[in-house]
């Protein structure tokens, strides 16, 4: 029987500040154990989701939070910027939250402002972002991110509609690409439904010719592999959410979703192929109506093992059903539709006022099902500006002041900061496992976030662990495991790092907060 070890930690960083290093460059006094980041992949046996982990087998949970800051957005007020810049003091604050991977929203109308012509400009500054993140510790999910379909469709000025609101603007595909028919941009209902919105998805799908008599979908599939060489070599970027929130759910265009998925995973892999880099993970979601009206996932596609299955679980955030239910669904869909791919919900969440109801349990309740079903989540948003669309489509145009999401107070009425929503961060940020020495049997976490535990069966000799708790006075951690070294903590933003090396076999660690 292994011998357990039971420790009230004090905070031990001498060794390794030694072995692994600091990042000086930024003048941050934080170790990063995974410094640099390890390449990830997934593992799939078929029979339940599979896994995501490192190069040297540690299951990685990817938890973290969307960031808006390069995407394109409608501007409804040219005074009002329509979103914040990314930061080092945002990257520091993220990584004070615990979280490990960011899920950076870019948009194809930047990437490729004219048919074929490529914008390095705009993806180098995507790729300042990438690297602030990675120093920290961070992985990046590249998200080519939409919002029905894009800013072009906005109504003209002067537009009269007979039923409905004329349609505002969004974000995703350039105005070259927009073929609308000639509908009608006028909203009747939701933005999706906006019949000039429709008709471009239509064109989409049935990849309709445009400029220099090619398709629009082989114009974005050609983007994309582009994309993907400019990162390929890059191990902190995870992979590539292929597009954000399809809209579609009619008839006519509910098979091509998952050809055009084939054809973009097959365009990915002849990229990698072609400069010699490793395979990344491919992140695909079903139709932005599977987490609001219940619409069938993607049908099967032919893939290899390394995709990712990533629906929008915002059942009782936004959409009807209970959260239960969403990651239910999404464990029976990857399993039958997938192979057992991994589940990383790209989307989740809701109003951060609810976050000051104590009563309100849907954030924690998120929390402990991602943790219960091992699912990756990156929630919705990171910093909302003002002058953000959906701002304006939840409540400025209604006749009300905008009110934003993500973990920051804004007065709308004059556009000023307020500093970081407390309550929101208090809920949000939790105990979490980083990175498990090897595959996790269970994670079990109590949601008031006094508790953590985890074990499995098998790990690696030296194999570390990294768990993250939210404090910064460790020597109130209460720590009993096995199969592991000697646990030390190392102070982490403004939550401490818990690590150990595994001894090889069968480990266990259970944290406890005794404040």
């Amino acid at each position: 029987m292994k011998k357990e070890i039971i420790i009230i930690v004090t905070t031990l960083l001498v060794s390794l500040i030694i072995v692994l290093g600091c990042d000086t460059k930024n003048n941050h006094n934080h170790p990063i154990p995974s410094n640099p980041l390890p390449s990830l992949k997934a593992v799939v046996n078929g029979t339940e989701p599979g896994i995501i982990v490192d190069s040297s087998g540690r299951q990685v949970l990817l938890r973290g939070v969307n960031v808006n800051s390069h995407i394109e957005y409608w501007q409804y007020d040219p005074n009002i910027a329509t979103n914040y810049p990314f930061t080092d003091n945002d990257a520091d604050l993220i990584a004070s939250m615990g979280w490990n991977m960011v899920r950076l929203a870019i948009s194809w109308s930047r990437v490729e402002p004219k048919p074929g012509e490529y914008d390095e400009s705009y993806l180098d500054e995507v790729a300042v972002s990438v690297d602030m993140l990675s120093k920290r510790g961070i992985y990046t999910l590249i998200d080519l991110h939409q919002d029905a379909w894009g800013a072009s469709l906005a109504a003209l000025p002067g537009t009269i509609c007979t039923e409905g609101k004329p349609a505002q603007g969004w974000d995703g595909a350039p105005e070259w690409a927009t073929f609308d028919d000639g509908e009608p941009r006028c909203e009747k209902g939701p933005r999706e439904l906006t019949p000039a919105v429709r008709a471009a998805w239509v064109n989409f799908f049935k990849n309709k010719i445009g400029p220099g008599d090619i398709g629009i979908q082989t114009r974005y599939i050609n983007m994309f592999a582009h994309l993907v060489k400019r990162f390929a070599h890059e191990n902190s970027v995870a992979g590539y959410d292929i597009m954000n929130e399809p809209n579609q759910f009619l008839e006519e265009t509910y098979k091509s979703l998952s050809q055009f998925y084939e054809k973009a995973l097959k365009a990915m892999r002849q990229a990698e192929k072609e400069i010699g880099a490793p395979k990344r993970l491919f992140f695909f979601e079903p139709t932005i109506a599977w987490q609001a009206v219940g619409f069938p996932a993607p049908e099967p596609f032919n893939h290899d093992d390394q995709v990712v299955f990533s629906p929008h679980i915002y059942q009782e955030g936004i959409n009807d059903g209970t959260l239960e239910e969403g990651f239910a669904r999404a464990v029976k869909e990857t399993i039958e539709l997938y192979n057992g791919a991994p589940v990383v919900t790209g989307e989740w969440g809701g109003s951060p006022s609810r976050a000051k109801d104590a009563k309100d349990d849907y954030f924690k309740r998120h929390l402990y099902e991602q943790d219960h079903n091992q699912f990756g989540a990156t929630i919705w948003s990171w910093h909302t500006s003002c002058g953000d669309p959906h701002a304006y489509y939840y409540a400025a145009r209604n006749g009300n002041v905008a009110n934003v999401w993500g973990f920051f107070n804004q007065n709308c009425e004059d556009n000023s900061y307020q500093g970081m929503r407390i309550e929101y961060v208090d809920v949000i940020q939790k105990m979490a496992i980083r990175f498990a020495p090897g595959p996790l049997d269970q994670v079990k976490w109590s949601m008031d976030d006094t508790e953590i535990s985890a074990y499995g069966s098998k790990s690696q000799t030296g194999n570390l662990i990294e768990v993250f708790v939210p404090t910064t006075n460790p020597k109130l951690i209460q720590v009993k495991a096995s199969g592991l070294g000697m646990i030390q903590s190392t102070p982490w933003f403004k939550g401490s790092l818990f690590y150990a090396p595994a001894i090889g076999g069968p480990w266990s660690i259970k944290i406890k907060d005794t404040s």
